[in-house]
């Protein structure tokens, strides 16, 4: 994703800076983990995040193209994790583990 006032810290209210916000970094570095794994699913499942933890290491000012990648570690029933991180050209700015669960489309979205 390209930086725009959109995603800073002062819009998101992270934060009062204009930089890329710490929840849209870590929002960027979850979609990477559900997009590793999506085609590897059966029709009618999906991933939901079950929990993630990052670090932000260096702020990545307007304008800045900032990509996510992520890395499975392990899979343990429906449960996938993670390796995950952001970077702003080749230098790294965050990263961090994730959790994604399996579930199914319609019955998750029954239970709401």
């Amino acid at each position: 994703m390209t930086v725009t006032d959109d995603v800073t810290a002062i819009t998101i209210g992270s934060g009062d800076m204009p930089v890329l916000a710490t929840p849209m970094m870590m929002a960027l570095m979850e979609n990477a983990a559900m997009l590793a794994v999506k085609d590897f699913l059966p029709e009618g499942l999906t991933t939901v995040g079950g929990h993630i933890e990052s670090s932000h290491l260096k702020p990545s000012k307007t304008g800045d193209v900032v990509k996510a990648v992520a890395e499975v570690t392990k899979v343990d029933g429906k449960k996938i994790e993670f390796k995950v991180a952001a970077y702003s050209g080749e230098t790294l700015i965050g990263e961090g583990t994730h959790l994604r669960i399996i579930v199914d489309r319609e019955t998750f979205m029954s239970r709401l």
